[in-house]
């Protein structure tokens, strides 16, 4: 019987919630049949996680909800914080040490997006595996 949908969530405090974050990403991402065949997609979600994450602490200054959905065709990557500031898309001079994680989340992500709600804002990524885009199904 084919798994329809699979989550997880946690919060993740503003001091040391980054790192712990990418760890506990990578942790859920084992439980799934297409990870260990590809650790370039993993990479990226973990990545996306990371940036994510600390835009949510340094813009937002709030910890931030971390929810990963698999729905068999789609990872979903949402992270929501306290702010409802939407982020935008910046281009960063020569050289700065930030100003790029909305770009690098566009860029690794086959789809992104962001929903204001009454408290806060989330960032939604979704990942979909080769073998999803291939066949369609990679339960």
């Amino acid at each position: 019987m084919a798994v329809k949908a699979m989550g997880w969530a946690h919060s993740f405090p503003v001091s040391g919630g980054v790192s712990a974050g990418r760890r506990w990403t990578r942790r859920q991402l084992e439980s799934l049949a297409w990870t260990g065949d590809e650790p370039e997609t993993v990479d990226a979600v973990v990545l996306t996680v990371s940036e994510l994450l600390t835009n949510a602490h340094i813009h937002a200054r709030s910890d931030a909800r971390l929810v990963l959905t698999w729905d068999g065709d789609c990872l979903h990557v949402s992270v929501h914080d306290d702010d409802p500031t939407l982020p935008l898309r910046r281009e960063p001079e020569p050289g700065a040490v930030s100003g790029r994680g909305v770009g690098i989340v566009g860029m690794l992500a086959d789809e992104w997006g962001t929903k204001c709600q009454r408290h806060g804002k989330t960032v939604t990524a979704c990942f979909r595996p080769a073998a999803s885009r291939e066949s369609g199904d990679t339960d």
